[in-house]
């Protein structure tokens, strides 16, 4: 009996280890999470996809405006994290001291820009984003004209299977979606969600992106134009830089093998 409990002890040790890696694994997570979540607030809050949402939501349904962008917001978060875990076949070590100098770059460009801006520098954006929704709209009309004699003569048994094809992906739907793509794409959000999933918990960069992205399209869809025009493009830009320094600068005090 006494060599049964003498044999059985060291399994004590071998359960204590598993418990600590998986405090660590949650700790990279959360702080994936944490890190992703505010980097994308304070890129994406006056940003061009922000008004995209905002505008389009004042004219169109909002649940599909809400919809199209967030399926495009998710869908380049999701991408993003593939890049940057692509990279992790590197040492970590490189990876984690790369993304360091990238994030410090990032921060004191956004505080360089945010200092030179004027109070109202998200007007320009904001009649920019304006100008290429009447644009899309106004082709949006054209096909619609094209299309519509055709789809009266054609008659009851080919139009309903179309209205229900329209009614599951519809213009609108689709405009939310493209043009939130193609402004994401390349966008300061997009290089920075791919730096973090060098260097973070990928599924706590996937989760946070993600929630990030629906808080502020959620936001801009609710708000419309009044929240548009009420945010300071210039406070938000600097409050950004620092965010980015304050990453690059824990750098110093967190070891790149730490797991997090």
């Amino acid at each position: 009996l006494f060599s049964l409990q003498k044999g059985s002890s060291p399994v004590a040790p071998v359960h204590i280890v598993s418990e600590e890696s998986a405090d660590k694994t949650n700790l990279g997570f959360i702080h994936a999470f944490v890190a992703a979540i505010s980097v994308i607030i304070v890129s994406e809050l006056g940003d061009k996809t922000f008004f995209i949402a905002a505008i389009m939501a004042m004219r169109y349904n909002r649940l599909t405006v809400l919809a199209g962008a967030m399926l495009a917001l998710g869908l380049m978060t999701c991408l993003s994290v593939l890049f940057g875990y692509a990279t992790t076949v590197i040492p970590r070590v490189y990876t984690y001291y790369v993304s360091t100098a990238l994030f410090a770059i990032f921060g004191i460009r956004m505080l360089r820009e945010g200092l030179k801006m004027s109070p109202d520098e998200g007007q320009e954006e904001l009649e920019e984003v304006q100008a290429e929704i009447k644009k899309k709209d106004e082709e949006l009309q054209r096909t619609k004209l094209l299309n519509g004699p055709g789809d009266v003569e054609s008659g009851p048994g080919t139009t309903i299977p179309q209205k229900k094809w329209l009614h599951f992906i519809s213009p609108i739907f689709v405009q939310a979606f493209t043009l939130t793509f193609l402004a994401e794409w390349g966008d300061r959000s997009q290089l920075t969600t791919i730096v973090l999933a060098a260097r973070e918990d990928p599924y706590g960069v996937a989760v946070g992106g993600t929630v990030g992205h629906c808080l502020c399209t959620g936001l801009a869809v609710i708000g419309g134009r009044m929240i548009a025009q009420k945010i300071s493009v210039r406070t938000v830009t600097i409050i950004g830089g620092i965010v980015f320094l304050a990453f690059a600068f824990s750098a110093l005090f967190i070891s790149p093998d730490s797991g997090f």
